[in-house]
């Protein structure tokens, strides 16, 4: 059986929970993602949001979330305009993507420190979203739960060796899910989790040999 927030969705500045209140998520998550404060952002549109971003305000909410902003934030609409007194410098275009949702975006960003990620998502209806790629590679996650990204090199252990640590501090693993660009080459794991993970955990999974890059999605924070 569904929420009641699947049958009357999220609380949020309008117009649509498609194109504002799940583009807010995607900014948002992907800041997120950066684990920096954005300074640059490269937002391409695909589908739906190409023909229709600017009439509902597809634009204003993703750079919102790349702010920090939830999707019942009132400044929402003046989200461009904050973005430029903060010094967050967009670009937005339209590109047809093969085979992706019409309510698609992929946003490149650059952060305050030097860090870079591109992620590709998509409003999937009713403000919620799914991460389809990170950097390149298909992770499709939701990110509603606490969710765990890996990067690693792709070598034999790493994946024992993560999910024996979860299970040692107690933590069960809903989903998980394994990619990779090449064999041996770099690979994520997406792991969707039912208990917040503490940060002590987070640390020592970075610690890991061959662990490249952890984030750490949790949506009830």
């Amino acid at each position: 059986m569904g929420s009641i927030f699947d049958i009357l969705g999220p609380v949020m500045v309008g117009p649509s929970s498609s194109h504002t209140a799940g583009a807010v998520r995607i900014g948002l998550v992907s800041r997120i993602l950066l684990e920096d404060i954005p300074i640059y952002a490269d937002i391409k549109f695909s589908g739906s949001f190409a023909a229709t971003h600017k009439g509902h305000g597809t634009d204003c909410a993703i750079v919102a979330g790349l702010l920090g902003m939830q999707s019942d934030d009132m400044r929402i609409p003046e989200s461009l305009k904050i973005a430029k007194a903060e010094k967050l410098k967009f670009y937005f275009s339209n590109e047809e993507i093969p085979n992706a949702h019409p309510n698609t975006a992929v946003i490149s960003l650059q952060g305050k420190n030097g860090k870079r990620i591109t992620v590709q998502a998509s409003s999937i209806g009713g403000g919620k979203i799914m991460i389809n790629k990170i950097d390149g590679i298909t992770v499709n996650c939701s990110a509603e739960i606490p969710t765990l990204v890996v990067h690693n090199s792709d070598e034999p252990g790493h994946v024992a060796a993560v999910t024996s640590l979860l299970f040692y501090n107690k933590i069960n693993i809903a989903q998980m899910q394994l990619f990779r660009n090449e064999r041996g080459g770099y690979a994520v794991m997406v792991l969707e989790c039912d208990q917040s993970i503490p940060s002590s955990i987070i640390s020592m999974i970075e610690e890991l040999p061959g662990v490249i890059k952890v984030t750490y999605i949790n949506p009830g924070e």
